[in-house]
């Protein structure tokens, strides 16, 4: 009689990532990149004032600052707001992509000026622009300058306009 010794068969050993861990993997490095693109933006303040209204706005100044603007936030006190700071005049346009809270917008002149005021829907991608160039733009929740009687022609104050 001849034994024959069967070997078992061996798994191969996985080198590196198996798919399970490749897998999970992806998944958890969309999640982290869908939280991270959810979160406010940290970006530096200006105290301005609007008669006697005081705003907090954060600056945004640098292109991608400007690019997420106040997308994916869910609420912002009624006393802030966000101050855009362009690099020189032009006609400034926005939309309002990726943002859920309704807004308006006062364009403003190097002086503070109110040069216009648009209001804004939510997830909308219709623009809105300055009706002359302007470095300036201030978006707050919708209704706010309403609320308070200010129009185009009104000056604000603080943070860029101060001392001028």
């Amino acid at each position: 009689m001849i034994y024959i010794k069967r070997t078992p068969r061996r798994r191969p050993v996985a080198r590196g990532w198996s798919w399970g861990r490749l897998g999970f993997a992806l998944l958890w490095l969309a999640g982290m990149a869908s939280a991270s693109a959810q979160e406010p933006q940290r970006l530096p303040t200006a105290t301005l004032t609007a008669g006697m209204h005081n705003i907090v706005a954060m600056v945004a100044q640098t292109p991608e600052q400007r690019a997420v603007g106040l997308m994916h936030r869910r609420e912002m006190a009624t006393h802030e707001g966000m101050l855009f700071v362009f690099e020189q005049p032009a006609t400034q346009c926005f939309w309002m992509k990726n943002t859920l809270l309704p807004l308006t917008i006062a364009f403003l002149a190097d002086d503070g000026t109110i040069v216009n005021l648009a209001d804004m829907q939510p997830q909308s991608l219709d623009s809105h622009c300055s009706a002359k160039p302007v470095r300036y733009a201030l978006e707050m929740n919708q209704g706010w300058f309403a609320r308070r009687a200010i129009k185009a022609g009104a000056r604000l104050a603080g943070g860029p306009f101060a001392a001028r």
